[in-house]
Protein backbone atom coordinates (compact mmCIF):
# COMPACT_ATOMS: atom_id res chain seq x y z
CA UNK A 1 0.00 0.00 0.00
CA UNK A 2 1.41 3.36 -1.03
CA UNK A 3 1.93 6.02 1.64
CA UNK A 4 0.92 9.53 0.60
CA UNK A 5 2.96 12.34 2.12
CA UNK A 6 1.90 15.99 2.30
CA UNK A 7 4.31 18.90 2.03
CA UNK A 8 3.20 21.11 4.89
CA UNK A 9 4.70 24.17 3.18
CA UNK A 10 2.07 23.87 0.44
CA UNK A 11 -0.92 24.14 2.80
CA UNK A 12 -2.93 27.34 2.66
CA UNK A 13 -4.12 27.82 6.26
CA UNK A 14 -5.91 31.12 5.68
CA UNK A 15 -9.43 30.76 7.05
CA UNK A 16 -12.54 32.87 7.41
CA UNK A 17 -13.91 34.17 10.70
CA UNK A 18 -15.92 31.61 12.70
CA UNK A 19 -14.93 28.85 10.30
CA UNK A 20 -12.87 25.72 10.71
CA UNK A 21 -10.68 23.79 8.28
CA UNK A 22 -11.53 20.59 6.45
CA UNK A 23 -9.61 18.43 3.96
CA UNK A 24 -10.68 18.37 0.33
CA UNK A 25 -9.23 17.08 -2.96
CA UNK A 26 -7.58 20.31 -4.07
CA UNK A 27 -3.83 20.89 -4.32
CA UNK A 28 -3.49 22.46 -0.89
CA UNK A 29 -5.93 19.96 0.66
CA UNK A 30 -7.96 22.40 2.77
CA UNK A 31 -11.18 24.38 2.66
CA UNK A 32 -13.16 26.39 5.17
CA UNK A 33 -15.83 24.40 6.97
CA UNK A 34 -18.59 24.84 9.50
CA UNK A 35 -17.65 25.12 13.15
CA UNK A 36 -17.00 21.95 15.11
CA UNK A 37 -19.54 19.84 16.93
CA UNK A 38 -18.80 21.36 20.37
CA UNK A 39 -19.68 25.03 20.85
CA UNK A 40 -18.72 27.16 23.85
CA UNK A 41 -21.90 28.82 25.12
CA UNK A 42 -20.93 30.55 28.36
CA UNK A 43 -18.03 30.96 30.78
CA UNK A 44 -18.58 31.90 34.43
CA UNK A 45 -15.72 32.83 36.74
CA UNK A 46 -16.06 32.63 40.51
CA UNK A 47 -14.75 35.29 42.84
CA UNK A 48 -16.02 34.63 46.36
CA UNK A 49 -19.29 33.56 44.71
CA UNK A 50 -22.05 31.84 46.66
CA UNK A 51 -23.37 30.20 43.47
CA UNK A 52 -22.70 30.02 39.73
CA UNK A 53 -25.88 29.54 37.68
CA UNK A 54 -26.60 28.77 34.04
CA UNK A 55 -30.20 29.69 33.16
CA UNK A 56 -31.66 29.23 29.69
CA UNK A 57 -32.38 32.58 28.03
CA UNK A 58 -30.46 34.58 30.64
CA UNK A 59 -27.08 36.22 30.05
CA UNK A 60 -26.63 34.54 26.64
CA UNK A 61 -27.09 31.04 28.09
CA UNK A 62 -28.65 28.38 25.86
CA UNK A 63 -30.01 25.30 27.63
CA UNK A 64 -32.83 24.05 25.42
CA UNK A 65 -33.45 21.90 22.33
CA UNK A 66 -30.64 23.64 20.41
CA UNK A 67 -28.28 20.86 21.51
CA UNK A 68 -29.05 17.27 22.58
CA UNK A 69 -26.08 17.20 24.98
CA UNK A 70 -24.67 19.92 27.22
CA UNK A 71 -21.20 19.68 28.77
CA UNK A 72 -20.05 21.59 31.86
CA UNK A 73 -16.31 21.83 32.50
CA UNK A 74 -15.29 23.13 35.92
CA UNK A 75 -11.67 24.15 36.33
CA UNK A 76 -9.76 24.70 39.58
CA UNK A 77 -12.82 25.38 41.70
CA UNK A 78 -11.42 26.39 45.09
CA UNK A 79 -13.59 26.46 48.24
CA UNK A 80 -13.43 29.17 50.85
CA UNK A 81 -14.22 26.54 53.51
CA UNK A 82 -11.95 23.55 54.12
CA UNK A 83 -13.29 20.09 53.22
CA UNK A 84 -16.29 21.52 51.39
CA UNK A 85 -18.27 19.55 48.83
CA UNK A 86 -18.82 20.87 45.31
CA UNK A 87 -22.48 20.37 44.40
CA UNK A 88 -24.96 20.78 41.54
CA UNK A 89 -28.70 21.40 41.37
CA UNK A 90 -31.16 21.37 38.47
CA UNK A 91 -34.15 23.65 37.86
CA UNK A 92 -37.31 22.27 36.26
CA UNK A 93 -39.38 25.36 35.53
CA UNK A 94 -39.58 27.04 38.92
CA UNK A 95 -37.04 29.38 40.50
CA UNK A 96 -35.58 26.67 42.75
CA UNK A 97 -32.91 24.13 41.80
CA UNK A 98 -34.80 21.25 43.35
CA UNK A 99 -35.58 18.80 40.55
CA UNK A 100 -36.08 15.31 42.00
CA UNK A 101 -33.03 13.09 41.42
CA UNK A 102 -31.90 9.50 41.83
CA UNK A 103 -28.12 9.05 41.63
CA UNK A 104 -25.20 6.69 42.17
CA UNK A 105 -21.68 7.63 43.32
CA UNK A 106 -18.27 5.98 43.75
CA UNK A 107 -14.74 7.25 44.44
CA UNK A 108 -11.11 6.18 44.23
CA UNK A 109 -8.40 7.90 46.29
CA UNK A 110 -4.64 7.77 46.82
CA UNK A 111 -2.33 9.69 49.16
CA UNK A 112 0.90 11.41 48.14
CA UNK A 113 3.01 9.32 50.54
CA UNK A 114 1.43 6.06 49.28
CA UNK A 115 0.20 5.26 52.80
CA UNK A 116 -3.49 5.07 51.91
CA UNK A 117 -5.67 4.24 48.95
CA UNK A 118 -9.13 2.92 48.29
CA UNK A 119 -12.07 2.45 45.98
CA UNK A 120 -15.66 2.37 47.23
CA UNK A 121 -19.30 3.15 46.67
CA UNK A 122 -20.22 6.40 48.45
CA UNK A 123 -23.47 5.57 50.20
CA UNK A 124 -23.73 8.94 51.92
CA UNK A 125 -23.44 10.92 48.69
CA UNK A 126 -26.09 9.26 46.53
CA UNK A 127 -29.70 10.45 46.34
CA UNK A 128 -32.88 8.36 46.16
CA UNK A 129 -35.76 10.49 44.87
CA UNK A 130 -34.43 13.57 46.67
CA UNK A 131 -34.50 17.26 45.82
CA UNK A 132 -31.21 18.34 47.43
CA UNK A 133 -28.06 19.31 45.60
CA UNK A 134 -25.91 16.44 44.33
CA UNK A 135 -22.26 16.23 45.45
CA UNK A 136 -19.92 16.06 42.44
CA UNK A 137 -16.64 16.39 44.41
CA UNK A 138 -16.03 16.15 48.16
CA UNK A 139 -13.60 17.05 50.93
CA UNK A 140 -11.84 19.66 48.81
CA UNK A 141 -9.05 21.39 50.70
CA UNK A 142 -8.94 25.18 50.95
CA UNK A 143 -5.14 25.39 51.00
CA UNK A 144 -3.89 27.83 48.38
CA UNK A 145 -3.02 25.02 45.96
CA UNK A 146 -6.16 22.91 46.51
CA UNK A 147 -9.13 22.73 44.14
CA UNK A 148 -11.31 20.37 42.12
CA UNK A 149 -11.69 20.04 38.36
CA UNK A 150 -13.92 17.90 36.21
CA UNK A 151 -16.84 17.75 33.83
CA UNK A 152 -20.51 16.84 33.80
CA UNK A 153 -22.75 15.94 30.85
CA UNK A 154 -26.48 16.65 30.80
CA UNK A 155 -28.48 14.80 28.15
CA UNK A 156 -31.50 16.24 26.31
CA UNK A 157 -32.61 18.63 29.08
CA UNK A 158 -35.50 20.02 27.01
CA UNK A 159 -37.25 16.65 26.61
CA UNK A 160 -40.83 16.51 27.83
CA UNK A 161 -40.97 12.73 27.28
CA UNK A 162 -37.97 11.27 29.11
CA UNK A 163 -36.20 11.75 32.43
CA UNK A 164 -32.98 13.81 32.22
CA UNK A 165 -29.79 11.76 32.52
CA UNK A 166 -26.47 13.21 33.66
CA UNK A 167 -23.05 11.86 34.53
CA UNK A 168 -19.86 13.48 35.78
CA UNK A 169 -16.31 12.87 36.91
CA UNK A 170 -14.12 15.07 39.10
CA UNK A 171 -10.68 15.05 40.63
CA UNK A 172 -9.96 16.90 43.86
CA UNK A 173 -6.90 17.69 45.94
CA UNK A 174 -7.36 17.42 49.69
CA UNK A 175 -4.13 18.35 51.52
CA UNK A 176 -2.06 15.38 50.27
CA UNK A 177 -4.73 13.13 48.74
CA UNK A 178 -6.14 12.86 45.22
CA UNK A 179 -9.75 11.75 44.90
CA UNK A 180 -11.36 10.59 41.64
CA UNK A 181 -15.12 11.07 42.09
CA UNK A 182 -17.80 9.60 39.77
CA UNK A 183 -21.50 10.47 39.78
CA UNK A 184 -24.40 9.55 37.51
CA UNK A 185 -28.15 9.71 37.72
CA UNK A 186 -31.28 11.28 36.38
CA UNK A 187 -33.67 14.08 37.18
CA UNK A 188 -36.93 12.16 37.53
CA UNK A 189 -39.14 14.60 35.67
CA UNK A 190 -40.56 14.95 32.18
CA UNK A 191 -40.53 18.73 32.59
CA UNK A 192 -37.68 20.49 30.79
CA UNK A 193 -34.58 21.33 32.82
CA UNK A 194 -33.95 25.02 32.17
CA UNK A 195 -31.29 25.88 34.73
CA UNK A 196 -28.22 24.40 36.42
CA UNK A 197 -26.52 25.78 39.52
CA UNK A 198 -23.17 25.00 41.16
CA UNK A 199 -22.26 25.79 44.77
CA UNK A 200 -20.16 24.59 47.70
CA UNK A 201 -21.86 22.73 50.54
CA UNK A 202 -20.59 25.45 52.89
CA UNK A 203 -18.99 28.81 52.18
CA UNK A 204 -18.33 30.41 48.81
CA UNK A 205 -16.68 29.25 45.63
CA UNK A 206 -13.57 31.31 46.32
CA UNK A 207 -12.21 30.95 42.78
CA UNK A 208 -12.67 28.82 39.69
CA UNK A 209 -14.09 28.72 36.17
CA UNK A 210 -17.07 26.82 34.77
CA UNK A 211 -17.63 26.54 31.01
CA UNK A 212 -20.83 25.40 29.32
CA UNK A 213 -20.65 23.76 25.89
CA UNK A 214 -23.34 22.52 23.53
CA UNK A 215 -22.66 19.35 21.55
CA UNK A 216 -24.40 18.94 18.21
CA UNK A 217 -26.01 15.88 16.72
CA UNK A 218 -23.54 13.72 14.81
Amino acid sequence: MALTKFNYNSFDLTTAASKGLAFNSSANGFETAAEGSMTLIKTLTASSSSTLSFVDGSSSVVLDSTYPIYLFKYINCHPATNNAEFTIGFRDGSTDYDATKTTTVFEAFHSEDDSANGFSYQTGDDIAQGTGFQTISKNIGNDNDSSCSGELMLFNPSSTTFVKHFRGRSNKMEVSVTGDFFVAGYCNTTTAIDGVQFKMSSGDIDAGTIKLYGIKDS
